[in-house]
């Protein structure tokens, strides 16, 4: 733009000083003089079979007045070698623009997120609303039914007199892990014929809460649903004297079971001791049993379990259904809403060891919060930097606000997208949150939804806030998470087995951190490889594999062919 208005300006003021017959003359003359000179040449070197030469004197010589009036930088009565300074000169000023516009040249190619971003807001060119925006593209190529409630392997379920013992767990951690080692809990009952007692969900330090079990899920419906399967009491017998114990004495303290361990290896060192002491309590028992290695009907019966005798109480349940509804309803008419499962807390982050968009204090301040948190791995945090490169190559670290808005707004999610967002306290705060709530300003949160009376109701347990989070997430017609976690693979799962129908998206963040990455990405191909890449992440169910999780894939064998 610099270089076309600086030959405006020269015409401009070489038309201000000549009349416009004499500027025709001049340039008249100038064009005959190079054409005359040319073909002078080329008789003289014997080329005048070149047609180039002669095309281009007569191109001269019929381009229009005002055209040719550019090439006459000097009057012919001018010297030859002052018409060549002038010409020296503009190319001069053409290369010293070009150098003063590098830098933003070079800015252009290294911009964040394929985006034009102005301080803490970014601009994204639109994109065509694709017709499967809200609907799940595939979901009727497929013929998957849920079935793990009708499982039936005609055993029934021995007399109390007849139990090999009873079992005892403390449920621990989140919401999501809790719920985990449930299923767990009546899939080893089974296994052992044991009787199982309620499980105590004890919160670790970073929840602080002190949810029993009957303050989050329906404790009848819970024992009801599964009184055909194994046999569950509310509490610990009466006739068992050193109840204060339980959890903490030795004797009565089944520990070192490995991860993930098989069915046999409960029946061949748990069980004995089971029926020995009669009652022992299993710690630890986070991810204490495996897929493959167990029969497929126990399997099932942690379908069973998560998805039909696990229910929230009632009135979280309505809670769940009237944020839901205010979702749909907050443009005055019925629209479709996206649950958004935000995973960029501070713990995350800095339990990622991943490295992220930040000023130097900021990048001071989590490495000293990982030193204190995490030493051992932490050392002396000169092998991080390697390690979070490589961590973003594999796709293995949160996704922040901004990249999320980048890619939602990729896949055609207008403005106008009403999205609930479940998350903790993000890391960075608003700042951090800015270029998403920019782009998507119908950003909203629970509290944000419902009046303070009645979020303050749900308040005294935490749990019960990530139970509304759970619901109004299950119910959205788009899921997306960012990050793994229980929350999201339970949410996933239970979108694909009851129907499939509702579209979850899992993005690939290995190729986003790829694209994300590369300074010479632009729109358009960034814009294709994230709708062919997405195209079938869409929450079908995936054929199983070794070591697969049911929790966020429960097609084998918890769901029937229809």
């Amino acid at each position: 733009m610099a270089e076309l208005r600086h030959s405006a300006s020269m015409s401009s003021r070489a038309s201000a000083g000549a009349s416009p017959a004499k500027v025709e003359e001049a340039s008249h003359s100038f064009v005959s003089a190079a054409a005359t000179d040319l073909s002078g040449r080329d008789q003289d070197r014997d080329h005048d079979k070149d047609p180039h030469r002669h095309f281009f004197a007569s191109a001269l010589l019929n381009l229009p007045a005002p055209i040719r009036s550019l090439f006459a930088l000097e009057d012919p009565r001018v010297s030859t070698s002052y018409s060549y300074r002038i010409l020296v000169g503009f190319l001069a000023f053409l290369v010293l623009v070009g150098l003063l516009s590098l830098p933003s040249f070079w800015s252009r190619l290294n911009a964040p997120y394929l985006c034009h971003k102005e301080g803490i807001t970014l601009h994204c060119p639109r994109v065509k609303e694709p017709p499967s925006l809200w609907e799940n593209p595939y979901s009727s190529t497929t013929s998957w039914k849920p079935c793990a409630e009708r499982w039936d392997n005609g055993i029934t379920v021995p007399p109390e007199n007849e139990t090999n013992g009873y079992i005892f767990i403390h449920a621990e951690g989140g919401l999501n892990q809790q719920r985990i080692a449930i299923c767990n809990a009546v899939a080893v009952a089974k296994i052992m014929g044991a009787t199982l007692i309620l499980p105590v969900l004890k919160q670790d330090q970073i929840w602080k809460d002190q949810t029993k079990f009957e303050d989050i899920f329906d404790v009848d419906h819970f024992i009801e649903y599964l009184k055909e399967d194994v046999r569950i009491i509310r509490d610990i017998p009466e006739w068992f004297t050193d109840k204060a114990e339980l959890f903490t004495s030795i004797r009565r303290t089944v520990k070192n079971i490995p991860k993930y361990a098989s069915a046999d290896f409960y029946i061949d060192n748990v069980l004995p001791r089971i029926k020995e002491k009669k009652i022992m309590a299993l710690k630890p028992f986070v991810d204490r049993l495996g897929y493959d290695n167990v029969p497929p009907e126990i399997n099932r019966l942690r379908c069973k379990v998560n998805y039909h005798a696990l229910k929230f109480l009632p009135e979280i349940e309505e809670m769940a259904d009237k944020l839901a509804e205010r979702m749909r309803n907050r443009t005055g008419s019925v629209n479709p809403y996206m649950a958004l499962h935000l995973r960029f807390e501070k713990g995350m982050v800095g339990l990622s060891f991943c490295d992220f968009v930040g000023t130097r204090e900021e990048k001071a301040m989590m490495a000293a919060y990982r030193q204190k948190e995490w030493p051992r791995r932490y050392k002396n945090g000169s092998h991080l930097w390697q390690l979070a490169l490589q961590k973003r190559k594999e796709g293995r670290c949160p996704l922040e606000p901004g990249e999320v808005a980048v890619i939602l707004r990729a896949m055609g999610y207008p403005k106008e997208t009403q999205i609930y967002v479940a998350s903790g306290q993000v890391y960075g705060g608003k700042n951090r949150m800015a270029p998403l709530r920019n782009m998507f300003p119908n950003l909203v949160t629970k509290e944000e939804l419902a009046s303070i009376e009645e979020i303050d109701h749900f308040r005294k347990h935490v749990t019960s806030l990530a139970a509304l989070d759970f619901l109004v997430c299950l119910k959205s017609d788009v899921f997306v998470m960012t990050h793994g976690g229980n929350f999201a693979k339970l949410i996933i799962g239970a979108r694909r087995y009851m129907g499939h129908r509702l579209k979850s998206i899992k993005p690939d963040k290995g190729l986003m951190s790829k694209s994300f990455g590369d300074p010479y990405m632009g729109w358009a191909t960034f814009l294709e490889d994230v709708v062919i890449t997405h195209q079938t992440r869409t929450g079908l169910p995936e054929e199983t594999f070794p070591n697969y999780d049911i929790w966020e894939n429960p097609l084998t064998p918890c769901m029937c062919r229809t």
